[in-house]
C-alpha cells in the first residue's frame, strides 16, 4: 500500500494510529521535558536520572523533537501516522539494540542506561504494534482497507455481490400486504358487487 492512499475519514484504523501516535508522543515529550527543566548539560554521562532513566541534553532534545513528531503524525493520521508509528517504533528497537552493546563506553554519548534499554525496547514495540495494528495480520477482516488492497479480486468480487443484493430499506415495511393498500377494499368490493 502506497502512503498517499489514505484510509476513509471515519475508518476506526485511523482512530488506533491517531491515538497510538499521540499518547507515545506525549510520552517522550514530557520526558525530554523533564530533562530540560533539570538543565541537564548536552553530553553529560554523570548518570543524571529523569524519571528513572538516566539522560543528558542530548537525549531530551532527541526525545522532545520523536515527541513533537509522532504528534504532528496524529495531527495528520491516516496512512501517515501508522507509516511514521511502524518507522519510529522500528527505530526504538534499533537503538535498544545498539545501545546494549555501547553500554559503559565512551560511545555511549547518550548516557544509556540498562533502565534506558529497557524502555527503549517497550516503547518501539508499543509504538510499532500501534502502526501494525489492522494493517500487518494474515487475518484481517474483508472490510479493511489494506486486506481489500492485496486481495483485489476477492474486494472487487465480495462488493459487486453486495451491490446485487436487494437493498433491505427498499422493502415494504410490514403489515403493508395486498389487503392494506388504499383501494383494496374497494376494488375487492366491487368485485363481489358484481
Amino acid at each position: 500500500m502506497k502512503l498517499q492512499d489514505e484510509l476513509p475519514l471515519d475508518h476506526h484504523l485511523a482512530t488506533v494510529y491517531r491515538w497510538g501516535a499521540a499518547f507515545c508522543g506525549v510520552v517522550l515529550l514530557v520526558f525530554g521535558s523533564l530533562g530540560f527543566a533539570d538543565e541537564l548539560s548536552p553530553f553529560n554521562t554523570n548518570g543524571d536520572s529523569i524519571a528513572g532513566m538516566s539522560s543528558n541534553g542530548a537525549l531530551s532534545s532527541i526525545s522532545v523533537a520523536v515527541g513533537l513528531i509522532l504528534i504532528a503524525g496524529a495531527a495528520i493520521g491516516g496512512n501517515v501516522a501508522s507509516t511514521l508509528n511502524m518507522t519510529v517504533g522500528t527505530l526504538f528497537l534499533l537503538s535498544g539494540f545498539v545501545h546494549i552493546f555501547i553500554l559503559d563506553r565512551p560511545a555511549n554519548i547518550l548516557d544509556f542506561g540498562m533502565t534506558n534499554v529497557v524502555f527503549s525496547f517497550v516503547m518501539g514495540l508499543v509504538i510499532l504494534t500501534f502502526g501494525m495494528y489492522g494493517r500487518v495480520s494474515s487475518k484481517l477482516p474483508h472490510d479493511n482497507p489494506y486486506w481489500q488492497r492485496r486481495h483485489p479480486r476477492e474486494a472487487a468480487q465480495e462488493s459487486l455481490t453486495r451491490r446485487r443484493q436487494p437493498d433491505p430499506a427498499a422493502k415494504l415495511p410490514t403489515g403493508t400486504g395486498r389487503t392494506a393498500l388504499p383501494g383494496a377494499a374497494r376494488s375487492s368490493g366491487s368485485r363481489h358487487s358484481r
